[in-house]
């Protein structure tokens, strides 16, 4: 299960096909039309196979996110670390970190459903609320430590979390909705600096 248990190589290998088998058929689907057995005959495995690493497609949904969300959050923290002086050009430091929340149409879409069955089922909306609050916790130290490389201080961070989240989520489906549009992926990062700089102000 998700939250750092150990899992056995084999499992390990289990529930990895088992979430690459529920990404392509979510995407394809639908989260709300897909179905266990559907999952089950991608991975080409019986629903003993299922059952015994994840209880719902719910929790798969959720393990599935929870490992993007990491390798997500590995990039973005390796930006600290390089060192070329890549913080100090504002605009390329976002690109680098828009690069590592890539323009995933597939993803948009199983997103996009979850959290339209999520609103449908209060618990299950509050599991959401509190992951995208881990997510945003996690990554808005390292854009503030971008700032603060760049001379400028952050004086309220959750409020830039938010208004980020917000304006990656609008600007993405702009993105996906107008792919041959060459301007509209300049215009997410003139949006995301615009939002940056409205969020923060120079380092006394």
């Amino acid at each position: 299960m998700a939250g750092g248990v150990r899992v056995r190589p084999k499992r390990a290998e289990t529930r990895q096909r088992l979430l690459d088998a529920a990404f392509e058929a979510f995407a394809e689907e639908g989260f709300g039309r897909c179905s266990v057995e559907q999952v089950c005959e991608r991975a080409g495995f019986t629903r003993g196979a299922f059952y015994s690493n994840f209880t719902s497609l719910e929790e798969l949904f959720l393990a599935m996110w929870e490992q993007r969300s990491a390798r997500m959050l590995a990039e973005a923290t390796a930006m600290l670390d390089t060192p070329d002086g890549i913080a100090l050009d504002p605009r390329r430091a976002v690109e680098q970190l828009l690069a590592a929340v890539p323009v995933d149409d597939k993803w948009f879409r199983i997103t996009s459903e979850f959290t339209a069955h999520a609103l449908r089922n209060p618990a299950l909306r509050q599991v959401v609320v509190a992951r995208e609050e881990a997510i945003s916790t996690a990554l808005t130290p390292v854009v503030v430590t971008l700032m603060r490389r760049n001379g400028r201080r952050v004086p309220d961070p959750t409020a830039l979390g938010r208004a980020l989240v917000a304006v990656h989520d609008g600007t993405l489906a702009q993105c996906l909705l107008e792919p041959n549009n060459p301007h509209v992926r300049d215009y997410r990062v003139d949006l995301f600096l615009r939002v940056l700089e409205s969020y923060s102000e120079p380092t006394p």
